[in-house]
């Protein structure tokens, strides 16, 4: 089941949880804030599909810990 990450970067406060739970989708970028490796822009957002329950788990988790809710996990449609 394909699901799409959506990252609200500009809302970021650079905890650096995501990065710290899933480095392998997570990073901290050169201005501190989080951004989402092979991410694209879409709106106001970032996004990046993913495709296996096991990349959707991880990244649940990165969104669990983020203190102000800026990522999400969705169903893509």
């Amino acid at each position: 089941m394909p699901y799409t990450i959506i990252h609200h970067k500009k809302d970021c406060i650079s905890c650096g949880a995501c990065a710290a739970i899933n480095p392998e989708f997570w990073e901290m970028d050169e201005q501190g804030l989080a951004h989402l490796k092979a991410s694209q822009p879409v709106n106001s957002h970032f996004e990046r599909e993913i495709g296996t329950e096991d990349e959707r788990a991880r990244n649940q988790d990165a969104a669990d810990c983020c203190p102000v809710n800026i990522i999400k996990v969705e169903k893509k449609q």
